[in-house]
């Protein structure tokens, strides 16, 4: 009777080892989920808005990207209900020496600890084939992807605001689905150069 006493005690043992080792093996599995979760928890973004616009038009959004993680975070796309399209756009001197907008290569990244701003004149988002019209006072939902697949929501609110003029980079293509010529540019969907981002009466 001890013998199999002993015997039923190892196999006890050994079935005990086996699922430990399962779950150890399995748990690596969890990392890159829960690494996704984390970096997200570490973007936030302050003071977003976004200027009105009229529906079927388009519009920048604004504000602060702040990364309070250990390692650079990097927001490679965005997305909003009220747009049929979001891109992510730099402010750059063209070869004529005029401001344009293009897509920026590689995203927006934030350094660890640090910030990436959004402003007129600079790197912002572009909702483009808008819904329905953009009031001052109204709220636009926008998601951001980071490299890592994780999203974060962000809500901007709409405000007036009248900029310089700015055209887009001949290679974008917006000029050919009608958002993206000079003549648009001047009806109000342009970005002032070098306004300060945040405030209505810039």
């Amino acid at each position: 009777m001890k013998k199999k006493l002993t015997l039923a005690a190892a196999v006890l043992a050994l079935s005990a080892a086996g699922l430990a080792g399962c779950a150890e093996a399995g748990s690596p599995a969890a990392e890159p989920t829960q690494a996704a979760a984390e970096q997200a928890a570490s973007l936030a973004v302050s003071g977003a808005w976004a200027k009105a616009a009229e529906a079927d038009g388009m519009t920048g959004a604004f504000g602060t990207l702040e990364n309070t993680g250990v390692e650079d975070i990097t927001v490679v796309a965005a997305s909003s209900p009220s747009a049929g399209m979001v891109e992510l756009h730099e402010t750059a001197m063209g070869a004529d020496g005029a401001m344009t907008m293009q897509e920026i290569e590689g995203g927006f990244t934030v350094p660890a600890g640090g910030e990436y701003v959004l402003e007129p004149g600079g790197s912002h988002l572009m909702l483009m084939q808008l819904e329905a019209g953009l009031l001052a006072g109204d709220t636009v939902d926008i998601t951001l992807e980071l490299a890592d697949g994780s999203t974060l929501d962000v809500q901007a609110t709409a405000k007036d605001f009248a900029g310089a003029n700015e055209t887009y980079a001949p290679e974008t293509g917006h000029g050919d689905a009608g958002q993206g010529d000079a003549g648009h540019m001047d009806d109000g969907h342009t970005h002032g150069a070098g306004e300060t981002h945040g405030t209505a009466e810039n």
